[in-house]
């Protein structure tokens, strides 16, 4: 069986690279707004399917330090994995913000 933290690692993995490889780029000319929209959207879509899996089941998530439960855990991990991916997005696409 796999570990649940690794589930959801996954899964937010999947959707991270589906949005930064395939939907955001194609985005770009459109404007923040769309890019704000559909990034939402693609965290929407992993919140409901790690939801899906967890919700009601008492699954206890272990962050190091501390237990958090399944929104906890994918909501923090997801803005830990998201952070270098839309900095070097917008880097690259010299949207304000991630330049250096």
């Amino acid at each position: 069986m796999i570990a649940p933290e690794i589930q959801v690692l996954v899964i937010n993995a999947v959707a991270l690279a589906l949005a930064y490889r395939a939907i955001l780029p194609g985005l770009v000319t459109r404007g923040m707004g769309f890019l704000a929209l559909a990034d939402g959207a693609v965290a929407l879509a992993a919140g409901v399917t790690v939801g899906a899996l967890f919700w009601g089941s008492g699954t206890g998530f272990s962050l190091i330090l501390f237990e958090l439960n399944w929104f906890g855990f994918w909501l923090i991990s997801y803005m830990l994995m998201e952070l270098p991916l839309f900095h070097r997005f917008c880097k690259n696409h010299g949207i304000g913000g991630g330049e250096d």
